[in-house]
């Protein structure tokens, strides 16, 4: 069955954070007639967002009209800071993470889970600049500092930027086998990790 992959966006989220997955799950569902993946991006208003370093981005949908979400993404990013008291942004990934498959949160996005209590006693990684901070968001997470990517249940989070791009063909991978995943890889032209 075709997932709904959503990546929430916002002010200041990391480019190679949401545009990474994206690449990925998306060309794993183009290679494959798009019957794989319906891959889009949210932010709370369907109003272009300013990503760090200023790259424009239309979010495809907002918080009250993006469909139902098997894998959620939160993106990371200096914006994800403001996002930590931003009970719209909070309540609305709170809501969704209840019902989707999987939930995966790249860098610094691991902020949001951590507030979110989502954190509490398991494993993570985030960006290497980040786990200072995220020590005083969730002081019960075990960090995991020399990994790219963790998985506790259905939650999964990756260490800083690039590592977004490995969690996703993992995540490929994990959904629809080594075959997929490798040619997408191998159609990227990316040396896709080993764990």
């Amino acid at each position: 069955m075709k997932k709904n992959v959503a990546i929430l966006i916002f002010n200041d989220a990391e480019v190679l954070d949401f545009s990474g997955p994206f690449e990925v799950f998306a060309v794993a569902s183009q290679l494959h007639s798009f019957k794989l993946f319906n891959v889009f991006t949210v932010a709370k208003k369907q109003t272009p967002i300013s990503a760090v370093n200023g790259l424009s981005v239309n979010p495809t949908y907002d918080f009250n009209n993006s469909p139902k979400i098997d894998v959620l993404i939160v993106s990371g990013g200096q914006g994800t800071i403001p996002l930590l008291k931003d009970t719209e942004v909070l309540n609305w990934v709170d809501k969704h993470h209840k019902t989707t498959e999987l939930t995966l949160s790249i860098c610094s996005g691991s902020r949001i889970l951590g507030v979110l209590g989502l954190l509490d006693n398991q494993h993570y990684c985030t960006h290497h600049e980040v786990y200072d901070h995220m020590q005083k968001i969730v002081p019960t997470g075990i960090p995991q500092k020399d990994k790219r990517f963790t998985n506790c249940g259905k939650i999964y989070t990756s260490g800083g930027i690039s590592a977004g791009i490995d969690l996703s063909f993992h995540i490929v991978e994990k959904l629809y086998g080594t075959e997929i995943a490798n040619t997408t890889a191998k159609y990227m032209e990316y040396h896709k990790a080993s764990y």
